[in-house]
């Protein structure tokens, strides 16, 4: 098994997976490992569409069943084949409430070759919860989950969720109560939203949209938009402006809505149901913005299974750590680049505030991640995996920092008319930090080859002419040339500080 192991994988993991019987898909994800930053090796989803016609009859539709037991047995064999540990069935609303329900997972559980675990409502709401936790710095506001059966609502904040409950308001189930009327589907939704009881707690407070129906949706107004980052992960829409797009969604033929291309088919008729729920959230709930979670139930039940410790870990520095063992030059350089980072802030009465430093920590760990491109765009390359990676704990402003530091730190320049569309996203400040560290990664990896056991050696020391004077002991003193010593330049004009070089 040993060789069949791809070098682009992190050799200390099992896989895990977890298969999702949900109202309307059935999902298998299958993850690299169950660590802190999750890392999907496989996904797949088939929309068999259980919850359909459940509200009518309360019984699962016979060619829904037999869908999702197709899929089943399928993905049990390609748990197989991934050579999965742990195998995690999961079954949601429609299968705990269907009166046929219980025979559908017998059937399910001989499908998929082991005991399915059929969640509550108030499951469902902490496992999301749980998603939103993992999938954000100090998570703070309402998680809401739009299955195809179901909304579930539940409060996280200081690393902890409270005051879980369901809604009926599911897709799936929401057109059905409705019969298919968007304006009776608004008052039904209105009216268990406006009754909530996390109302008191929610206003001005962020909203975490998790599910299928509302990222699709969230795309739909990403193209329209013409936003410039193609990541839903932490998507973040105001909610003063939203009422109009969400009611051009309710009110045209979804297919001749613009950029609806952005969205499959398949996924298109539930959208307005989507916007009808969340027009709810917005009235009764008051958030102060929208902010896409891909994460959910799936990744929440995961990180349940964590050890505090490994709870307790800060997912953007993990997820960067790994890309530095499978992507940069030297690892252990990387590690030495965040502490040599970290010394000549202190050194040069750089301030950060607490969310800067961990981008700090974090662009040192990437720095080097594109050394294998052609040197023309390995700027460009490294800003588009960094941009487009599957970071967890980082916002799109974070995520331009990153990628533009790299970026520079391979262009070797900051002309306004040839940065990417990226650069909208952050403000002045964060830019400025993007070229302090991308300047100061060109002064380093000419001294050190992008090889570890420099770095420790270096230290920055007050220069009585003015300003400081980086200095290296006399043994590397062949170091000092002409090239560090205009890159040092570069840097000091970026810090507006006096900087030497100097081997003693």
């Amino acid at each position: 098994m040993t060789e069949a192991i791809a070098q682009g994988r992190l050799q200390d993991r099992r896989p895990v997976g977890v298969v999702d019987i949900g109202s309307n898909s059935i999902r298998l994800v299958i993850y690299e490992g169950n660590v802190r930053a999750l890392t999907q090796l496989f996904n797949e989803k088939v929309l068999s569409g259980l919850g359909r016609g459940l509200a009518q009859t309360n019984r699962l539709d016979p060619a829904a069943m037999d869908s999702a037991l197709a899929a089943l047995r399928r993905f049990a064999k390609l748990a197989e084949q991934a050579e999965v540990a742990e195998l995690y069935p999961l079954a949601t609303a429609a299968a705990r409430e269907a009166q046929n329900g219980p025979d559908f997972i017998a059937a399910a559980e001989a499908a998929i070759g082991r005991p399915i675990r059929i969640l509550s409502g108030a499951d469902e709401a902490r496992f999301a919860a749980e998603g939103v936790l993992a999938g954000f710095y100090q998570a703070d506001g309402i998680a809401g989950d739009l299955g195809g059966g179901s909304l579930e609502l539940v409060d996280v904040h200081d690393g902890t969720s409270e005051g879980g409950l369901t809604l009926p308001l599911g897709g799936l189930r929401l057109r059905d109560l409705a019969d298919g009327d968007l304006a009776r589907a608004q008052a039904i939704s209105d009216s268990h939203v406006s009754v909530c009881a996390l109302a008191a707690k929610s206003a001005g407070r962020p909203f975490y949209a998790v599910g299928g129906t509302w990222r699709n949706l969230a795309k739909l107004h990403m193209e329209q938009e013409t936003y410039p980052l193609h990541v839903m992960h932490g998507y973040e829409i105001p909610t003063d402006n939203l009422e109009p797009f969400l009611d051009s969604v309710i009110r045209s033929d979804p297919d001749k809505l613009p950029r609806i291309d952005a969205v499959s088919k398949s996924r298109r008729a539930l959208l307005a149901y989507g916007a009808v729920t969340l027009k709810s959230v917005i009235k009764y709930l008051k958030p102060s913005k929208i902010v896409l979670s891909a994460l959910g139930v799936r990744e929440g039940y995961l990180h349940s299974l964590l050890s505090e410790e490994e709870k307790a870990k800060d997912p953007l520095i993990e997820a960067s750590a790994e890309l530095a063992i499978l992507r940069s030059r030297s690892p252990a350089h990387a590690r030495e680049l965040v502490v040599w980072c970290r010394r000549t802030f202190e050194a040069l009465d750089i301030e950060e505030t607490p969310e800067e430093e961990r981008l700090r920590e974090a662009a040192c760990l990437l720095a080097d991640i594109g050394w294998r491109a052609h040197p023309d765009y390995r700027g460009k390359q490294s800003l588009s995996i960094i941009a487009h990676a599957a970071f967890p704990a980082v916002d799109h402003r974070g995520r331009a920092f990153l990628g533009l530091t790299n970026f520079y730190r391979h262009e070797g320049h900051f002309e306004q008319n040839q940065l990417p569309e990226i650069e909208r996203l952050i403000d002045p400040r964060l830019m400025h930090r993007a070229r302090v560290l991308a300047s100061l990664f060109r002064v380093t990896y000419l001294l050190t080859a992008s090889m570890p056991g420099i770095l420790d050696q270096l230290k920055w020391a007050q220069d009585p002419r003015g300003g400081f004077t980086l200095v290296m002991p006399g043994s590397l003193g062949a170091l000092v040339g002409e090239r560090p010593d205009g890159r040092l330049q570069q840097f000091a004009r970026v810090v507006e500080k006096t900087l030497r070089l100097e081997a003693r």
